[in-house]
């Protein structure tokens, strides 16, 4: 099954927001575009984290799940000098006890100079 919200901005290409399979979902990278405006939610890594994380919300909840059922999240950064401050939004998503396995790596270029794009595995 393919998920389409308008809560989160629509893809740009040859690809879904995300894909149930089975009992996963796996969500396409979530760049941080505020889906109202079509732009970037800020200029810094905090806000833009913020918005990439409520796009994958968005994302999860269209398909019926949450935040609380992610198992696996995947964040590309384009300076990992910005990993603090990531870390610091990113925590707020994610209950302690609770926190899906991650990995976090940094990427030569993101698309649209964005600074942060962060893709989530999470199951009904």
């Amino acid at each position: 099954m393919i998920i389409n919200t308008k809560l989160a901005p629509s893809a740009i290409g040859p690809y879904s927001q995300g894909v149930v399979f089975g009992n996963l979902i796996y969500t396409s990278g979530q760049l941080p575009i505020d889906p109202n405006t079509c732009e970037f939610a800020g200029d810094t890594i905090k806000e833009q984290t913020m918005q990439s994380l409520n796009n994958v919300k968005s994302i999860l909840e269209e398909a019926g799940s949450s935040m609380e059922k992610v198992i696996k999240t995947t964040v590309f950064l384009s300076d990992m000098k910005n990993f603090s401050d990531m870390n610091e939004i990113y925590a707020e998503f994610f209950k302690e006890g609770n926190y899906p396995a991650r990995s976090a790596v940094e990427v030569a270029k993101l698309p649209k100079g964005a600074l942060v794009e962060i893709e989530v595995v999470a199951y009904k």
